[in-house]
């Protein structure tokens, strides 16, 4: 196996770019050095080569790219070795890889243009120590996604951190087999974004102060719809930041104050969470009709129904007291007064009476909800005319949910 390692000299000679009192034409064209260095050593790795970077502040102003199977890019850790991208003037990622059996870990990726890491249509990838993040703070123009692996097969994402993203801060989409665990997501639109995927575990993670904690969707016209989720032993709390995603795209729909939303996503099993103290709702379950996007060109066969969702055996504590949006705020005063909350689950009423078998959905499509909350039926299909606390028609169970499979790291 092939080490790639920056010589003594170099290296000191880079982690000195954070020093205040060097000067700054020694500062560029050390991150000149370096910039070329990585990106020779991208073009030149072969199947089995780790690039190791050592600690230090590191600037660049164009988009890494990895397209050979069987790489590691390791750093010295998420605080310790740092590519900054602030002065980006190239390319639509910080760093796009395309390629298989790819493993980042133990660095940080901050102040990209666009995405910070993106994976593109990769099997066996995993990202593990891994810290994106916006500095500047959160703003619509900060980069869409943190950590995006898309179109892949055997994802894992763990003890990573997320921070910033104008869409979703760690975002798996179009996905089979994958986990996201023991990670933490702040001040993005989206948390941690599963979307149509199929098999998915999202568990042991903190989402804070996003838009939204955790989000489970499926959107049309994508190569695949997404099922078989799973979300437990997770944090979600206070997420209430204002949402900054752009205008059109499907977080900007997301109402500030959400602390897991499943949206037209079928078989999802959410357990065992600690949610708490997100201003519109703890837990939301909606259609795509509800979203803005059910009038654009939608393929005839999307499925825009969430069916075979199971919420059991979490605990909650404060929330809704302040619903996002004048319609939220309303049907809150109307039914539980100024000081009352909204319910802590909040499903907006779409079911699909096609599939009715003898009067009632099958059980097998059922929404479930097990826990001492109540549910309230916002009544959306007839616009939100009649809202029902209907908590008494959700008393049910499910089949759990099988695991995502990690045999593929053995």
């Amino acid at each position: 196996m092939k080490r790639f390692l920056l010589t003594g000299a170099m290296a000191l000679a880079l982690a000195a770019c954070g020093n205040s009192g060097q000067d700054a034409r020694d500062v560029s064209s050390a991150d000149a050095s370096y910039q070329d260095v990585l990106l020779e050593q991208l073009i030149d790795a072969q199947p089995g080569d780790v690039i190791e970077i050592p600690a230090g502040v590191y600037h660049f102003t164009s988009s890494l790219m990895l397209t050979v199977d069987g790489v590691t890019i390791r750093g010295a850790g998420m605080d310790e070795t740092i590519l900054n991208f602030q002065g980006q003037l190239a390319g639509a990622e910080g760093l796009l890889v395309t390629a298989n059996d790819f493993t980042l870990e133990n660095l940080a990726i901050e102040d990209t243009s666009g995405d910070a890491l993106k994976v593109n249509g990769g099997t066996n990838v995993v990202i593990r120590g891994v810290r994106v993040e916006w500095t500047n703070g959160y703003s619509t123009d900060n980069g869409a996604y943190g950590i995006y692996p898309v179109q892949s097969e055997n994802v894992l994402v763990e003890d990573t951190v997320a921070i910033g993203a104008s869409d979703a801060g760690i975002y798996v989409g179009q996905s089979r087999n994958v986990t996201v665990r023991n990670s933490r997501a702040e001040y993005n639109v989206a948390g941690i974004e599963i979307e149509n995927c199929i098999g998915a575990d999202v568990y042991g993670n903190t989402a804070k102060n996003n838009t939204g904690g955790i989000l489970v969707f499926n959107m049309p016209n994508l190569p695949q719809p997404g099922y078989q989720t799973r979300v437990y032993d997770n944090d979600v709390f206070e997420n209430n930041t204002e949402n900054f995603g752009h205008a059109g795209t499907p977080v900007a729909s997301v109402p500030a104050g959400t602390g897991i939303l499943i949206n037209s996503n079928d078989h999802v099993e959410i357990f065992n969470n600690r949610i708490s103290d997100n201003n519109t709702a703890n837990v939301i379950i909606s259609s795509l009709h509800t979203t803005g996007y059910a009038d654009s060109a939608v393929q005839s066969d999307f499925d825009a129904y969430p069916e075979g969702i199971w919420i059991h055996d979490n605990i909650y504590s404060g929330g809704g007291n302040s619903p996002d949006g004048l319609d939220l705020n309303a049907l809150k005063v109307m039914m539980f007064g100024l000081t009352g909350r909204l319910p802590d689950v909040l499903f907006d009423g779409y079911i699909d009476e096609a599939k009715f078998v003898d009067g009632e959905m099958p059980a097998e499509l059922r929404i479930c909800v097990s826990d001492d909350v109540d549910v309230l039926n916002a009544d959306a299909p007839n616009g939100f005319s009649s809202p029902t606390v209907d908590t008494e028609n959700y008393r049910c169970t499910l089949d759990p949910l099988p695991a995502s499979h990690l045999n593929w790291l053995d």
